[in-house]
């Protein structure tokens, strides 16, 4: 189901509807980040480190989380795959440079807001 790669975060969440939130780089796609929520109790003995996790689906709502030789199994009622897809974002779209006049505009509002001067200016056009 999900292979992380390095080091993974196990955070519990005892309280909301999540109940384990493993946090990590993917192995599939290197340098990816990636967030796998379960709906369900954590298991007791689970670390908050973990290394290399792979995790897979061992059933009807049952998942594995192994790690080097040990495993861990959780019953989640659901799982969330949450992934970083700004960087392919923006490759896809690049960001549009402001417009001339704007950043001229933002140059000389800053300037006004490094000096005393200046800000009582800016505190008098607002009114």
């Amino acid at each position: 189901m999900v292979r992380f790669s390095g080091a993974v975060t196990c955070a519990r969440e005892p309280r909301g509807p999540l109940g384990l939130i493993l946090s990590g780089r993917t192995a599939d796609a290197p340098g990816e980040e990636l967030e796998l929520a379960f709906a369900g109790a954590a298991p007791a003995d689970l670390p908050a480190r973990l290394e290399d996790a792979v995790i897979e689906c061992a059933g009807p709502g049952r998942y594995r989380i192994g790690s080097g030789a040990r495993a861990w199994t959780i019953a989640a009622r659901s799982v969330h795959l949450h992934r970083d897809v700004a960087p392919g974002f923006y490759r896809a779209i690049p960001p549009r440079p402001a417009p001339l006049l704007r950043r001229l505009l933002f140059g000389v509002m800053l300037a006004l807001a490094r000096s005393r001067v200046g800000i009582a200016l800016v505190r008098a056009l607002r009114g």
